[in-house]
């Protein structure tokens, strides 16, 4: 096996998607992750707990980049405007990316537990925002309402982005799922 060869994480992450996409994610287990991978099953739980995590394996660092985009903000930014520019950074994260993530999508549309992970990952990430818009001095319940929209947000632009060919501009689709928010808060 090619346990030596560099990129362990990211060999283990294409494998398990070629795997899903093939075969199904119940279908495939992790021995053939690792398998794929030139690694061994050992090799795979260093890196993940399980094999539904191989799929979210940038939830936290998506998370990080939300929490210090937010903190970093300037001071007089209303809340919306802080978040705002996290589901920036967020979305230049996903440039280059389109078929990966699609990929990964389609994976997860086809799984009732995988789904409900991400859910599970939106709500923590919904709770990190609300927890650094009240450390910016956000009262409640405005805090945790402004991060429940930019979640909200973030998921129905990145809905679109995924259905559509890759056209348009994840970055822009925020922003105009933001805008109409906006209007729709607004009466606008």
């Amino acid at each position: 096996m090619s346990r030596w060869e560099p990129n362990a994480r990211g060999r283990l992450e294409q494998a398990a998607l070629e795997l899903y996409s093939e075969r199904g994610y119940e279908q495939t287990t992790v021995a053939e992750i690792a398998k794929r991978a030139g690694l061994t099953e050992r090799t795979f739980f260093r890196y993940f707990p399980d094999k539904r995590e191989v799929l979210f394996a940038g939830a936290g660092t998506l998370q990080e980049l939300f929490v210090d985009t937010v903190t970093e903000a300037p001071v007089a930014a209303a809340p919306i405007d802080a978040v705002a520019a996290a589901l920036d950074a967020a979305a230049a994260q996903f440039q280059g990316r389109f078929d990966r993530v699609r990929r990964r999508q389609a994976v997860i549309a086809a799984n009732a537990e995988l789904q409900e992970r991400e859910l599970i990952k939106f709500a923590s990430l919904s709770a990190a925002l609300s927890d650094t818009l009240r450390r910016r001095g956000v009262g409640e319940p405005a805090a945790s309402l402004t991060a429940e929209a930019g979640i909200a947000v973030f998921k129905i632009a990145f809905e679109r982005w995924v259905e559509q060919s890759g056209d348009q501009d994840f970055a822009h689709l925020i922003r105009e799922s933001l805008a109409e928010l906006k209007a729709v808060a607004t009466g606008a």
